[in-house]
């Protein structure tokens, strides 16, 4: 469990490091993961990553078993603010309406764009 832990927050540390020398345009957890996941399928057939993707997916199974722990914080910092929550309840529901409404914009168009750019490549002998 110790082992998994390490190699979850040193990979975390890295990519904390590469998002502040990058100027932080991706946060440095996104970065952590995805060199993680690069760096367990590069060595996939080593037994040694076999004992790290064990340890740490032993470490990921127990963090994801207690995620609504992790989410009480931001429940109690709603609580604390509420008058604030409501005076600017109007401003929130239209930030939160129109975010998804382009999401679902966006991603219509992408799937779209995509299907019409797979069909195009199907046709070419």
């Amino acid at each position: 469990m110790i082992q998994g832990i390490t190699w979850l927050l040193g990979f975390q540390l890295v990519g904390e490091t590469l998002s502040y020398a990058s100027g932080g345009q991706v946060p440095g957890p996104v970065i952590g993961l995805a060199l993680l996941a690069l760096f367990l399928l590069a060595t996939r057939r080593l037994s040694a990553a076999a004992a790290m993707e064990q340890s740490t997916g032993k470490v990921a199974d127990g963090l994801l078993a207690n995620l609504g722990i992790l989410f009480v914080p931001a429940g109690v910092g709603i609580v604390q603010h509420l008058d604030l929550v409501i005076s600017l309840g109007l401003p929130i529901l239209a930030a939160i309406l129109v975010s998804t409404v382009v999401t679902l914009v966006v991603t219509v168009w992408a799937f779209t764009l995509a299907k019409h750019l797979e069909q195009r490549w199907r046709r070419k002998p």
